[in-house]
């Protein structure tokens, strides 16, 4: 089991940088993670292709 499993991170940013690093190490841990992005939805899609490869749920709000 991983260390986050069963909980959700809120990440805003999440679709480019540090903060689409960072989202991407929370679904690694196992969290669910729950993005909030204002301009780069597509680049957002293909942060949650590879969160949700981890087994996790993904999205974008």
């Amino acid at each position: 089991m991983t260390k986050l499993a069963g909980k959700t991170a809120v990440v805003t940013g999440g679709s480019r940088g540090i903060e689409a690093a960072a989202a991407r190490r929370l679904a690694a841990e196992g969290a669910d993670v729950a993005v909030a992005c204002v301009q780069s939805t597509d680049k957002a899609e293909a942060v949650f292709a590879e969160q949700r490869a981890f087994g996790v749920r993904a999205a974008a709000f």
